[in-house]
């Protein structure tokens, strides 16, 4: 073997074995998404501790149900952006290291499985979605409407974010349908 093609065969050898790196994304994504669902956890645990003490106290503040829907919705907010980062996280290991042997006995797993880079890109899209539609829903719970054009630009952003989450629905479904010359 010459000098040039144990050079190359070596740096194969390198370049190929850096893809491991990417293991640190998979670890730190996995522990983000974590952290996110106890800090949420925690929103939702405090929110059921008001509403009990508020009950018991015979207590019922003016923003009492803005309060509660707002938290709970920054909840549903944390919880998602902690799948995404799951999401993330098994798609990087499935595609860079290897694929995740307990997930393939699983019947739970399609969700999960991720074979391409187009395929984790449309998966965190929709979540990351869900995740803007719920923060625009918190933010219109604290909006305060003076007149009938704010009331239509509202009326407006949600007819836009429908019209999306609808185009979104469909996105993947032309795929599963079979072709005219299939049913043949």
């Amino acid at each position: 073997m010459t000098t040039g093609k144990k050079i190359e065969l070596a740096f194969e050898w390198i370049l190929w074995n850096s893809r491991f790196f990417v293991i640190f994304a998979v670890i730190f994504s996995m522990l983000g998404g974590m952290v996110l669902f106890i800090v949420a956890s925690v929103d939702v645990f405090g929110a059921a501790s008001y509403v009990v003490t508020n009950y018991i106290n015979h207590l019922h503040p003016a923003d009492f149900h803005e309060k509660i829907v707002s938290t709970l919705i920054g909840a549903i907010d944390l919880y998602l952006i902690a799948i995404v980062l799951f999401i993330f996280a098994f798609g990087l290991y499935e595609l860079f290291i290897s694929e995740i042997d307990i997930a393939q006995e699983s019947s739970s797993s399609q969700i999960l499985e991720i074979h391409s880079l187009d395929e984790l890109k449309d998966k965190l899209a929709k979540v990351i979605v869900m995740v803007l539609v719920v923060n625009f829903f918190q933010r219109v719970l604290h909006t305060q409407y003076n007149g009938a054009q704010e009331m239509m630009y509202l009326s407006i952003s949600i007819l836009a974010l429908a019209a999306g989450l609808y185009f979104l629905g469909l996105v993947g479904k032309k795929k599963d349908t079979p072709k005219q010359e299939d049913k043949k």
